[in-house]
Formats: structure tokens, sequence, C-alpha cells
């Protein structure tokens, strides 16, 4: 009786231990499966994460290039920018955990549409900035054409009314001068003799010229001793660069014809002394003529 006593206790024991046994290795085998589970969604969730950051930096990436077109856009695009570099500072701080993936999720999708929106219209802009690119260079192209010929017709013209000026100017021909001993009946005669001279007498002609100005032409006559004195009036005109000192004025009545003009200066024997003369004739102030004599 006793030993079937004793027979039954260790049976419970057995099933005890037995139910025991079960138990733990049921409780192992959860918190097995459940830390694999953790470890699993630990890993996806990095992985998760990881994957996010990509994007965001690509998104970044994508408004760092669209910056450089430099449109009218430049600062929305900037804006967004900062956005999406705010987002990927927030994330790389974060758990990672699903709920505030998914936060995150949510803002880059809203970030990401507004990107595609401001993308689409900056790439616009900037077709249309180049098509408006080529036309100014075409047009500069066409304007620097343009300045060319305006300015090789300027410079024809610049030739052409220095052709003309040229060409109006009037042509001092023939200028000679000569002594005159003028007897008591008026009659001139030529000398070469200083101390017979009474009068200097100065010619000369003024071609024909088609293209020159008709009218009153002045000029003036120097004429300077051997002693370098100017004789005559000995008058003074200034001009912009320079100052004339001259013997008298003639004024000729010119109407493109040719025209000879005798003028004189009067004086006694003493006033005139031996030596070289030199005559000089005078439009403003360019020489036009010019020529010398001896009195002995």
């Amino acid at each position: 009786m006793e030993k079937e006593r004793n027979n039954s206790s260790l049976k419970a024991i057995v099933v005890v231990l037995a139910l025991l046994l079960a138990g733990s290795l049921a409780y192992i085998f959860k918190m097995t499966t459940d830390s694999k589970t953790m470890q699993t969604e630990l890993t996806t969730e990095k992985s998760e994460k990881t994957k996010f950051l990509t994007e965001l930096e690509d998104l970044r990436a994508t408004y760092d290039k669209a910056l450089e077109d430099n449109t009218t856009l430049s600062d929305d695009l900037e804006a967004e920018r900062e956005k999406v570099i705010n987002l990927i500072a927030d994330l790389k701080k974060s758990k990672g955990d699903a709920a505030s993936m998914q936060k995150y999720r949510e803002q880059y999708n809203s970030l990401n549409s507004k990107m595609k929106t401001l993308i689409a219209e900056n790439n616009m802009l900037k077709k249309q900035n180049e098509v408006l690119t080529t036309e100014r260079d075409s047009t500069v192209v066409v304007l620097g054409q343009q300045k060319r010929f305006n300015d090789t017709l300027v410079v024809q013209n610049e030739n052409l009314a220095k052709t003309v000026e040229k060409a109006s100017k009037l042509n001092i021909m023939n200028l000679r001068t000569q002594a005159i001993k003028v007897r008591n009946s008026g009659k001139q005669i030529d000398t070469d003799k200083a101390s017979r001279a009474d009068q200097l007498k100065v010619c000369f002609a003024i071609a024909p010229n088609a293209v020159a100005k008709s009218g009153n032409k002045t000029y003036y006559v120097q004429i300077i001793d051997s002693k370098n004195n100017v004789l005559g009036d000995k008058k003074i005109q200034n001009f912009d660069d320079m100052t004339l000192n001259y013997s008298f004025t003639t004024t000729v009545a010119y109407d493109n014809k040719a025209v000879d003009v005798c003028e004189f200066l009067d004086g006694k024997g003493k006033d005139f002394e031996k030596g070289t003369y030199f005559v000089n004739i005078f439009d403003q102030s360019e020489l036009v003529s010019k020529t010398s004599f001896s009195l002995r």
C-alpha cells in the first residue's frame, strides 16, 4: 500500500515537471519568436529610414540642379529646398519607428509633389530663356552688322565730306610780286632797285571751281622784307590756333570762274630795303600760296 502511494506521488511529480518543461519551452519559443520579429521590424525600419533619406537627398539634389538655372522661380525653389533639408535633419534624429516614418512620408509626398510642379515651371522658364537668349543673340548680331554698316557709311560720308571740302577749296595760282616805279605821268615801270621802288605790286589768280561756294572771298596778304619786318598795315588777326600779322587784305567777288587779282602796297624808296622779300597769301589761317623776290 505504501509502495503504491509512492509510485503515485512520483508520477505526479513527473507530470508536473513535464508540464513545467513544456511551459518553459513554450515561453522560450515565444520569446525567441518575439525577439526575431522585433529584430526584423527594427531592421526593416532602419532599412526604410535609410531608403527614405536617400530619396530626400535625391530630392534636394534635384532642387540644387534647378537652382543653377537662376530663373525667376529661384526664391520658390530655394524655400522648398530648405524644407527638404529640414526634413532630412529631423529624420536623421528620429528613431525611424512606423508612426514617425508615416508622418515623414506624408511630408515627403507633399514636398515631392511641389517639387514636380516647380521643376516643370522652371524647365518651361528655362526653355523660354533659351529662346529669348537666341533671339537676343541674333538681334545683337544684326545690330552689330548694322552698326558696322552705319560706321562704314559714316566713314564714307566723312571721306566724301572731306573730298567735297577739299574739292571746294579755291586754288591760288601764279602768285607774283614786282617793285614799281611811278612816274609823274602816272606811268608804272617795273624795277628791281630798292631805291627806285614806289610800290609793290602783288598779283595772283583764283582758279575756276564749280563746287566752291560763290561770293566774296577775303585773303590776307603778308609781305616780309629782308630784315624780317612785316610791311604795310601791320595789322593782327587772331584765329583759333594762330595769330597772323599781315600787310593788307583783298576781297574778291568770286562766281566760280577764274579771277585775276592785283593789289598795290605804297611806299618810297627809303621804305624798301635791299634783299629778299617773302610774300604769303592766307585764306583765314591757312597758307594757300607763297613766293619771294629780291631788290638790289
